[in-house]
């Protein structure tokens, strides 16, 4: 199991730091340098999702992968009301045989063990716990 930490280091600034030392700066939108906290949350729905799927993909095709997540949710929301995932590779040296299982095979994997999407998808409870004298 592992945890993050966001500290303050400075006015609306923020880092984020994990049990194996990576960070990353968090802070409020149009902030320069930093990820806001939706966009974490996105990067972390399409990492998920790319991360799962890396192996099924870069066996089968040359190239890059690219995955990304987008902000769904009206103007002055609060709330997101989706998060679209899309994976970017190239298929245009597979057959229609080799694209159909591929994308079965992602698909799978990603709905089986992408634990971020999972979580989204099964809205879990947020408990906060605040210091108490």
């Amino acid at each position: 199991m592992s945890n993050v930490e966001v500290r303050l280091v400075g006015q609306h600034d923020f880092v984020a730091t994990n049990d194996r030392g990576a960070s990353v700066r968090v802070g409020r939108k149009g902030a320069e340098g930093s990820f806001t906290p939706v966009e974490l949350l996105l990067a972390a729905a399409a990492g998920c999702a790319a991360v799962t799927a890396e192996t099924l993909i870069t066996r089968r095709v040359d190239g890059g992968l690219v995955a990304r997540a987008d902000d769904v949710r009206p103007a002055g929301a609060h709330e997101l009301d989706t998060v679209p995932v899309s994976l970017d590779y190239d298929i245009s040296q597979l057959d229609d045989a080799q694209r159909a299982a591929l994308e079965t095979a992602v698909r799978r994997a990603i709905d089986q063990l992408c634990t971020v999407t999972r979580t989204l998808k099964a809205a879990p409870s947020t408990p906060l716990t605040l210091p108490t004298p």
